[in-house]
Parts: structure tokens; C-alpha cells; sequence
């Protein structure tokens, strides 16, 4: 078998921090994971979740309060400057020039990193990013999922072994974020490791492997199809033009914790698919609401999230 080398390992690893009344903060707790080498692994986790601090732990921006991190077997705290010249840092607010060009930010980015002969990396950057084109444009008149790709090339030009990107595609147009996701796929053919963190369950699916966090601990990590593999209920989707009073009358029958709304869908939690839309239709019946449809669907990794946060 095959030995795959981990590219970043964080064992234990805790991050407290104190607020402005002096109260202890606990931002990421007790949190273990190894990262393989040439994969797309995935943060994912709601606002506050830990995934920046995380990141910034693993990038040696941060010290952690407990546990050690290695990244290519450099320790975070006694080899950050190892560990720097290695990595790309893509983070939430990625300080693009907009009264810079394309081309003059890739050449800005390269400088700060000292490195003399780009010329061919920028062209390679230029063309894989798609925005050859608008080299002569500047930053500040690109759209979002423009300025992303650009930041996405400046973070690249000194050729990093490992890129984290923290929430690159927040506040973009969903086909500018599919497009993200295919040039971050065609990463993987360089040999890179990509780690990057989202709110988006979509975009994990995309990815190797997922970590689910949330309040800074661990929920689960595996590939997508095996975290959907191993999990213990069916689902029951009802879709209709009243979810909310539909989870509030099967409510009546059914855990509220075992109802999940997402927009006008009603996902009921089931334990076993014997006669559930059965019972749930002459629920609903009795309720005076008609579903358009009640149909046993494959969970999703919204669906698994959100029970594991439950639990």
C-alpha cells in the first residue's frame, strides 16, 4: 500500500482568546486533524464556527494556546520562517491595489516574495486564471469573481507547496464560484495541497476530504461520500407551499430535532423508510396542507451538518 505523506498535522490544538470584559474565549477546542499531501480539504462550518482561527493557526499568524502544528513537518511556532516560504495565504480580506493593474499586482506580489525571474509564471498564471485578457485592467474595475482569480494568482506566483484560502468565494456570484472551484481542481495536477475554509456545504462536496466544525470542535472528517455513507437516518423530503406549518404539525408526531427546513423543503429524519409518507401525508392531511411531493432523498451534507450540531 501506497504511503500517503501528510503535509499538515494539528494535534490537540486550542485557541482561547479574551474578550473586552476579560472573559475567556474559547475559539477552537481540543481540535485534531491530518491533511494529506495533493488534496482539496475543506473547512466547513457557520460563522464563528473556528475556521479563520484555525487557518491562521496553521499559516503561523497565530500561536495556539494548547497542541502543537506541523506543516511539512515544520513546527508553526519554532519554524515560522520555514514554514512561510512554503505556503500561500489567501485570507477573508485579501488586500488587492485597485489603482494597480493586473499585471502590476502579480508583479507587486512577486517582488514581496523576492522572487527576480516571474515573467513565465505570470503568463502561466495569467492564462490559468483566465484573465490574460484583462491584464491591463485595473483591479478596482474587475468584478468579484475576477478579483478572486487575480488573488488567487498573486497567492500562487512563488510556486507555494501548500494554499490556504480562507472563504475565497464569500459575496460571489455562484457561477463565478462554480468556475473558482474547477480552477482550484486543476490545482490538484501540480501536486499543491489546498486547504480552504467555507460556509458553503455546496463547495465542500467539491472537495477530498471535509472537516465539519462548529464552536471549534470537531464534527466529523472524511471524504463527502463516506460522511453521507455513514449516516444513521433516511430522509423524507416534503416539499410544499407551507414548510413552516408543516414542520409545526409533524411536530406533533415527530422530534422537532428530527426536522431540518431548508427554503420550501421539510427533510424529516427517519430511523428506518417503513411507512413514513404514509404517516407524514396524513399528517400534513390533517393539517389542511398539500404537498406538491414526499419523496425519500439522499442526505446532503446540509442535512448531516445541521444533525450533527444537534446532537
Amino acid at each position: 500500500m501506497t504511503h500517503v505523506q501528510t503535509a499538515i498535522e494539528l494535534r490537540a490544538v486550542s485557541k482561547q482568546f479574551v474578550s473586552r470584559v476579560g472573559t475567556p474565549i474559547t475559539a477552537v477546542n481540543a481540535l485534531s486533524l491530518k491533511i494529506r499531501r495533493g488534496e482539496i480539504f475543506c473547512l466547513v462550518g457557520p460563522d464563528g464556527a473556528g475556521k479563520t482561527t484555525t487557518i491562521r493557526m496553521m499559516c503561523g499568524v497565530l500561536a495556539p494556546t494548547d497542541g502543537t502544528i506541523s506543516v511539512l513537518g515544520f513546527d508553526t511556532r519554532k519554524n515560522r520562517s520555514e514554514v512561510k516560504k512554503h505556503i500561500g495565504y489567501l485570507s477573508q480580506r485579501f488586500s488587492l491595489y485597485g489603482d494597480l493593474t493586473v499585471d502590476e499586482n502579480i508583479d507587486f506580489f512577486a517582488e514581496i516574495h523576492r522572487i527576480k525571474e516571474f515573467k513565465a509564471r505570470k503568463e502561466e498564471l495569467l492564462a490559468f486564471t483566465r484573465l490574460t485578457s484583462f491584464r491591463s485592467r485595473l483591479a478596482a474595475q474587475l468584478s468579484g469573481g475576477m478579483k478572486q482569480k487575480l488573488a488567487l494568482a498573486c497567492t500562487l506566483v512563488h510556486t507555494p507547496d501548500i494554499i490556504f484560502l480562507d472563504e475565497p468565494t464569500t459575496g460571489v456570484d455562484p457561477v463565478s464560484r462554480r468556475d473558482f472551484w474547477k480552477i482550484l481542481s486543476s490545482l490538484l495536477k501540480s501536486g499543491i495541497t489546498i486547504v480552504v475554509s467555507t460556509p458553503y456545504l455546496d463547495e465542500a462536496e467539491r472537495s477530498s476530504r471535509v472537516a465539519m466544525i462548529n464552536e471549534g470542535r470537531l464534527l466529523t472528517c472524511d471524504t463527502p461520500e463516506a460522511i453521507r455513507a455513514a449516516f444513521p437516518f433516511a430522509v423524507l423530503e416534503i416539499v410544499c407551499d407551507q414548510p413552516r406549518e408543516a414542520v409545526r404539525a409533524l411536530e406533533q408526531t415527530y422530534e422537532p430535532s428530527s426536522l431540518q427546513l431548508f427554503g420550501d423543503r421539510v427533510h424529516l429524519l427517519a430511523s428506518s423508510r417503513s411507512g413514513g409518507e404514509k404517516t407524514v401525508a396524513g399528517q400534513l392531511k390533517r393539517a389542511h396542507i398539500r404537498p406538491s411531493s414526499i419523496r425519500w432523498a439522499a442526505p446532503s451534507l446540509e442535512d448531516i451538518f445541521v444533525s450533527r450540531m444537534r446532537t
